[in-house]
């Protein structure tokens, strides 16, 4: 559910032409069936002439309500389309959690 609601969120505000909001909780220490951790690929014209971490800032204030009601931790990798494509259309990889008895 929450996946689902972060991912129509960004679709509506940002009109990615690439989005993957994927839920990586069952990486990390957390009850099953839990929505905390994800990983978010986003390509979209709208990060054009800015830097890394004013693309960072931009989708987690879109997503602040969500930190307050438990969303714990974003992987963001955020592209303009010329990037994307430089990538092979690809993104890296999340590690493996290193705490919490994982």
């Amino acid at each position: 559910m929450i996946r689902e609601q972060i991912e129509q969120l960004l679709r509506e505000t940002l009109t990615p032409m690439h989005l993957e909001v994927i839920n990586e909780s069952h990486m990390h220490n957390v009850p099953e069936g839990s929505e905390s951790h994800f990983k978010v690929v986003i390509v979209s014209n709208n990060f054009e002439g800015k830097g890394l971490v004013a693309r960072h800032r931009e989708v987690n204030k879109l997503l602040a309500d969500h930190f307050q009601q438990g969303l714990h931790a974003l992987a963001l990798h955020t592209m303009t389309p010329e990037e994307w494509f430089a990538k092979g259309g690809t993104a890296p990889e999340s590690p493996q959690c290193m705490g919490g008895g994982k």
